[in-house]
């Protein structure tokens, strides 16, 4: 799906914060100039401004315009990062090089997946498990589960998700490299149709220390017309 011109706009202000070319405490530029720059609305720049306000990135002073924030650290936001692929979520996040990895394969629905999904028990299932690292540290690592001839989340009108601080799953704890006992940031997704109609699960794990905090904006309401997503 097409990404929102307000998130390609603030993800270009995030990588040039996080690579220091806009140094803490210097100004952005006024919400008329980034509409003229990028060539949209005025609410449209204010909308990624806003978004950049929630990532931490941005705080803004009355009557004085935006600055960039003393310690910009990292914060998820949902449902932004589902209109975008792993590599490009990654790469507003950090200047340093990205790499994403993709294993698919089909396996037979358990008898929790059936359940979930509405399938009879063994059920073909498609399995991708996405591995993204930056500057050569793994940063994520999810498993993400659809029922065969569904791909992707174009169709998808509300999103669920669940975080919890958990000890990881021996695959993810194996891909974070995470020490025996420590706790690692999970997230249980799970995205329905507009007729309801559960149509993906992922579960994604992150180093504990990976964000500061969470964001939220639920549902996810948008044309379903619109063409697919990438994975998570």
């Amino acid at each position: 799906m097409p990404e929102p011109a307000y998130v390609t706009i603030a993800g270009a202000f995030a990588r040039r914060i996080r690579s220091r070319e806009l140094t803490p405490g210097s100004q952005l530029p006024s919400l008329a100039e980034i509409a003229q720059q990028h060539g949209v609305s005025d609410i449209v720049a204010r909308k990624a401004v806003e978004l950049l306000q929630s990532q931490g990135l941005v705080r803004s002073v009355r009557r004085r315009g935006n600055f960039v924030t003393d310690r910009p650290n990292l914060v998820r936001v949902s449902p932004e990062r589902q209109t975008e692929t792993a590599e490009t979520t990654f790469r507003h996040e950090s200047d340093e090089e990205v790499q994403v990895e993709r294993d698919i394969s089909e396996l037979p629905a358990t008898d929790a997946l059936s359940e979930a999904f509405g399938l009879a028990v063994g059920d073909p299932i498609t399995h991708t498990v996405t591995r993204a690292s930056e500057g050569g540290r793994p940063v994520s690592i999810s498993d993400t589960y659809q029922p065969r001839g569904v791909s992707g989340v174009a169709a998808a009108t509300d999103l669920e998700e669940t975080l919890a601080d958990r000890l990881p799953e021996p695959s993810h704890a194996e891909w974070l490299r995470s020490t025996p006992g420590d706790l690692v940031k999970t997230i249980h997704q799970r995205f329905y149709a507009v007729d309801g109609q559960l149509i993906m699960i992922s579960d994604i794990s992150y180093p504990q220390g990976r964000y500061d905090a969470f964001l939220f904006r639920m549902p996810i309401r948008r044309d379903v017309t619109d063409k697919g997503a990438d994975q998570p």
